[in-house]
């Protein structure tokens, strides 16, 4: 599966501190396990010249006081908080001064946020997708993607989870309905 660099972007999801390191408060160890391939494939891009989006889940501390039904800490528990340590991408990820990095509010990174804009802006058409959580922020944004007519692609063994039937319902649901699935080695910037 070959990707042209000047029109693909690698958005890795949510790889932070609250997910990915076994003191956050929605720590996974797929997540953990997420990291190294994550690291795999930006530093594959950005060999390759393609644009890397880093995306970071952040919620404010009275985001979800006034909500009717949506409420992620009502869901979750507190998690994410604005200004905390968990907010931040995982050390060896960190994002360099070329990145995007998207700050969301919801499941969704095209959401409120600048990066639809910022991707038509850049001429990218193609999506590869890889963090954490598969059947949700990953799922979403890869959906939302696919509606926005862009190509997602989520890389199967770069994706993080809860537990490991989330991962594979994730992959089939987005196959089958609006993006595409493969592994890393079958990924190629050319």
């Amino acid at each position: 599966m070959e990707f042209d660099p000047q029109r693909t972007a690698l958005v890795v999801v949510d790889m932070q501190n609250g997910f990915c390191h076994p003191e956050g408060s929605l720590y996974a160890p797929n997540s953990e396990a997420a990291i190294a391939p994550c690291t795999d494939l930006v530093d594959r891009a950005r060999e390759a010249g393609a644009s890397v989006v880093f995306t970071r889940d952040v919620h404010p501390p009275e985001q979800f006081d006034d909500a009717h039904y949506y409420d992620e800490f009502d869901r979750w528990g507190e998690h994410v908080v604005e200004g905390s340590w968990e907010t931040d991408i995982v050390e060896v990820l960190t994002p360099e001064a070329d990145d995007l990095v998207v700050e969301k509010h919801t499941y969704d990174a095209f959401y409120e946020t600048q990066l639809e804009g910022w991707l038509d802006a850049h001429g990218i058409d193609d999506l590869v997708l890889c963090g954490t959580l598969a059947n949700v922020c990953v799922l979403h944004t890869a959906s939302s993607a696919g509606l926005r007519d862009f190509r997602p692609v989520l890389v199967e063994d770069a994706v993080g989870s809860i537990e490991e039937f989330h991962r594979e319902y994730a992959l089939e649901h987005a196959d089958w309905l609006f993006g595409e699935v493969t592994d890393r080695d079958a990924i190629a910037f050319a």
